[in-house]
C-alpha cells in the first residue's frame, strides 16, 4: 500500500509535470532545463511502477507506452467533422468577396453594422476531433470522411506534447475539441536531420510527419514524432452554452487546450484584408506553417442562421496565401563546405518564386538522399521552402525527365576525393551519411569554427574570443589558423569593432594564458572528429606525449579504452593531412606547450580502473572540476548508474541516481568524504 507521503508526492509530480508540459509546448516558454523535466517525469515513473493504482489515466506517463494496433477502428463523429471553403484568390479581393456573400445571406445594407469575425490561422497538419468526458481525454479521431473518422487515441496520446489530459476547472459532462496536430519546422529538421544522420527515410514536410504519425500502428514510433496540437473549434458539447466563437477559444484555453495567440477579433471586410496582409508579412517568422489565414462569423446565433451549402459553412472561409511549393529544373549539382567540414550537394536551379521570394538554390541534404530522391542534373523537381528553412529539393517529377539527363550523382567522384575549398581528403565514416573535408585547422570554409572550438571552455580557455570577434579576424583575414591568435597584437585587436584597448589587451591576456594548458586540452583543441574531452584526456593518458600520439597508427589507438575503430579512423585522417600537421607545429613553436608525460604516473593511477557517477549539487567544487579531478586520477565518470559503477558521489538534492545507487548496493560518498579520497590521491 503506498502511503500518504507517496500519494501526495505522485500528485504533487503529475501537477508539476503538467505545468512544464504547458509552458514548453503551448507557451513555448520552458520553466526549467530539461534535465530537470526528465528527473521529474523519472520519479513519476518510479512511484507508478511501484504502486500502479497511483497511475491515474490522465498521468504524464500514460504517453509513454501502448500496443502495436492491428488497424484503426471507425468512429462515428457525434457532430460531422465538414470542411470549409477555400477563397483561391489571394488578393484583398478574397476577403471582400467573403464579407459581401456574409452581408447578402444576412439580409444587411450598406448602412446596417459590420460583421464582427473572428480570424485565425490556416494552419498545415492534420485535423482531429478530441472527446473529453467528465474532464478525461477518453477518444481522439481524425476527420475521415467527415461523418466516419478513425480511432487514434493511442497515437494523439503518446505522440502529441502539450495536450492535457484532463481539463483544468469546471467543464462540461461531455465536450469534443477540434483542431490541428501539426509538426513545428525546427522539430521537423532536427527529426530529419536525425534521420540523414542514421541513413533513414526522412519526413517531406511537417504535414505529412503530422499526418503521418498519426496513421502509424505503431504508437512507440508515432511517439518519434514530435507532434502538437492547436485547437479552432467544437463539435458535441453538453451542459455548456457559448454565445461566440471568440469565447469559445478563450475557455478551451482556460481548460488548458492549446490554442494559437495569433487570433484577432475584427470588425467588417477591412478587419479581415488588415489580418490576412499581417499574417502574409509574418508568415516566415512563424514556428510552423500555414498556408493561409481562416475567417469566421463570430456569433454563434448568426452562423446558425448563415447554415450550410453543400456540407460547407456559409459562415467561415480559408483565405490562401502564395505555394510554397513549385516546379523548377535542376542546372547543376555544387558542392557546398560547411563550418564542421560537412559536404553538401546543392541544386542549382532555374529560378523560381516560391514562399515569397526567388529561389535560385536549393539543398539536396547529403549523397545518400540525393541518390534516394535520384535528383540528376536536367532533372524538373518539386522546391520546397518554408519561413526560414533552407530551400529543399522534395523529389522529381519524373514524367518530366529528359532523354538526355545527368547521371546519378556520385559525391566522392565529382569531387576527385578532394575538398572543393582546400584540397584535402574527403571520408565518410563506417554508418555516417555524411561526406566530411578532413582539413578541420587549415581548410578555410572551417575557420571560424575551428578557432571557436581551439578557444572554447574545455579546450585552450580563451576568454574573450566569441562569434563575433571570430567573424571579424576571419573576414578581415588577420586570422586563418589556431596558430596566427598568437601572432596578434594590440594595436590591430583595438581597431577592431566594439574592441578597444582594454578589450583588446585583456584578450590579449587570455591568448597568452592559453599558451600553457594540459595535453588533453590541445588535443581535444585540435578538433578532431570524434574527439570529444574524455576521449582526448585517455589520449594523453594512454600516450603521454603529443608526438607518440600523433604516430599511432589505428592499431594502437584502439588499445585506449572505449576508442573503436570509427575514432581512430578520425584521427589518422586527421593526421594524414600535412597542413594539420603544419598547424600544430605552428601551435608548438608560439609557445603552446605542457608537460610531456612518458608513461602514467602513479598519482594518475590511484582511481584507475574505477567508475563514478555525480549527482547532486557539490558546495565545494563545479561538476566539471570533479569530473576532471576524477579523470586526472585515472577514474572513468558516467552519466547514469549500472552494476559497473564503483561509487556515486551525491551532493544536495541527489535525485534517482542516488535512488539506484542504493537499490544496487553501490558505495555511496557525500561531499566531505569525495573530498577526503581526493586529498588522500593526492598524497600517494
Amino acid at each position: 500500500m503506498a502511503t500518504q507521503d507517496v500519494i501526495r508526492r505522485a500528485e504533487k509530480l503529475r501537477e508539476e509535470i503538467r505545468l512544464h508540459d504547458y509552458c514548453y509546448y503551448v507557451l513555448d516558454a520552458p520553466l526549467i532545463p530539461d534535465a530537470e523535466y526528465d528527473k521529474l517525469f523519472r520519479e513519476l515513473q518510479s512511484i507508478e511502477a511501484q504502486h500502479p493504482k497511483l497511475a491515474t489515466p490522465d498521468s504524464p506517463t500514460q504517453r509513454v507506452g501502448g500496443k502495436v494496433l492491428d488497424g484503426f477502428q471507425p468512429v462515428r463523429h457525434a457532430v460531422p467533422m465538414l470542411s470549409i471553403r477555400t477563397e483561391t484568390d489571394i488578393s484583398d479581393q478574397g476577403a471582400l468577396a467573403f464579407d459581401s456573400r456574409v452581408r447578402k445571406e444576412l439580409g444587411l445594407g450598406e448602412n446596417d453594422p459590420q460583421v464582427v469575425y473572428v480570424c485565425e490561422l490556416k494552419f498545415d497538419g492534420l485535423a482531429i476531433n478530441l472527446r473529453y468526458e467528465e474532464g478525461i481525454l477518453v477518444q481522439a479521431a481524425t476527420r475521415g470522411d467527415g461523418e466516419t473518422g478513425e480511432d487514434v487515441t493511442q497515437n494523439v496520446k503518446h505522440a502529441v506534447r502539450g495536450l492535457p489530459f484532463l481539463l483544468e476547472g469546471d467543464r462540461p459532462s461531455v465536450v469534443e475539441v477540434r483542431g490541428e496536430v501539426y509538426m513545428r519546422r525546427d522539430d521537423f529538421e532536427r527529426y530529419n536531420e536525425k534521420q540523414r544522420q542514421h541513413g533513414l527515410p526522412t519526413l517531406v514536410n511537417p504535414r505529412n510527419g503530422a499526418a503521418g504519425s498519426i496513421r502509424q500502428l505503431d504508437p512507440t514510433l508515432a511517439a518519434r514524432r514530435p507532434l502538437r496540437f492547436f485547437a479552432y473549434g467544437l463539435g458535441e458539447v453538453q451542459d455548456w452554452v457559448f454565445t461566440t466563437h471568440n469565447e469559445v477559444l478563450e475557455q478551451l484555453s482556460v481548460w488548458g487546450i492549446p490554442v494559437s495567440s495569433e487570433r484577432e477579433e475584427v470588425d467588417g471586410a477591412q478587419g479581415l484584408v488588415g489580418f490576412h496582409r499581417r499574417i502574409e508579412q509574418q508568415r516566415d517568422s512563424l514556428p510552423f506553417d500555414i498556408d493561409g489565414v481562416v475567417y469566421k462569423v463570430n456569433s454563434l446565433a448568426l452562423q446558425a442562421q448563415l447554415g450550410f451549402v453543400s456540407r460547407e459553412p456559409r459562415w467561415a472561409v480559408a483565405h490562401k496565401f502564395p505555394a510554397e511549393v513549385q516546379l523548377t529544373v535542376v542546372r547543376d549539382i555544387d558542392i557546398q563546405v560547411g563550418r564542421t567540414g560537412k559536404l553538401t550537394p546543392v541544386a542549382k536551379l532555374e529560378p523560381v518564386f516560391v514562399g515569397g521570394t526567388t529561389v535560385s538554390n536549393a539543398t539536396l541534404h547529403n549523397e545518400d538522399e540525393t541518390r534516394r530522391k535520384d535528383v540528376r542534373i536536367g532533372d524538373t523537381v518539386i522546391v520546397r521552402r518554408a519561413g526560414d528553412v533552407i530551400p529543399e529539393v522534395v523529389g522529381v517529377v519524373l514524367d518530366k525527365r529528359p532523354a538526355q539527363v545527368g547521371a546519378l550523382f556520385d559525391l566522392f567522384k565529382q569531387l576527385g576525393g578532394h575538398c572543393p575549398v582546400c584540397g584535402s581528403a574527403i571520408v565518410r565514416e563506417e554508418g555516417e551519411a555524411d561526406w566530411r573535408c578532413t582539413g578541420g585547422l587549415f581548410c578555410p570554409a572551417q575557420r571560424k569554427e575551428a578557432l571557436l572550438h581551439f578557444a572554447s571552455r574545455r579546450a585552450l580557455d580563451i576568454e574573450g574570443l566569441g562569434d563575433k570577434l571570430v567573424e571579424q579576424l576571419v573576414d578581415q583575414q588577420l586570422v586563418a589558423t589556431p596558430a596566427d591568435l598568437y601572432r596578434l597584437d594590440l594595436a590591430t585587436l583595438a581597431n577592431l569593432e566594439r574592441m578597444g584597448e582594454k578589450s583588446a589587451n585583456n584578450l590579449l591576456q587570455a591568448i597568452a594564458a592559453g599558451r600553457q594548458t594540459t595535453l588533453a586540452r590541445f588535443i581535444y583543441a585540435l578538433g578532431i572528429r570524434n574527439v570529444g574531452d574524455a576521449t582526448a584526456k585517455e589520449m594523453a593518458r594512454h600516450f603521454g606525449s603529443l608526438d607518440n600520439f600523433m604516430a599511432a597508427d589505428a592499431e594502437r589507438l584502439q588499445q585506449v579504452p572505449d576508442v573503436g575503430p570509427v575514432v581512430a579512423q578520425s584521427i589518422r585522417a586527421f593526421f594524414a593531412e600535412s597542413h594539420n600537421r603544419d598547424v600544430v607545429e605552428q601551435l608548438r613553436a608560439s609557445g603552446v606547450h605542457w608537460v610531456e608525460q612518458e608513461g602514467v604516473t602513479l598519482r594518475v593511477l590511484a582511481l584507475s580502473g574505477k567508475t563514478f557517477v555525480l549527482t547532486g549539487t557539490l558546495v565545494g567544487m563545479s561538476r566539471d572540476v570533479a569530473k576532471e579531478q576524477l579523470e586526472n586520477l585515472g577514474a572513468k565518470v558516467s552519466g547514469s548508474v549500472s552494476k559497473k559503477t564503483d561509487y556515486v558521489v551525491a551532493g544536495s538534492e541527489a535525485g534517482s541516481k542516488l535512488d539506484k545507487a542504493q537499490e544496487l548496493g553501490i558505495a555511496v560518498l557525500d561531499e566531505q568524504q569525495f573530498m577526503q579520497l581526493l586529498k588522500e590521491c593526492e598524497t600517494k
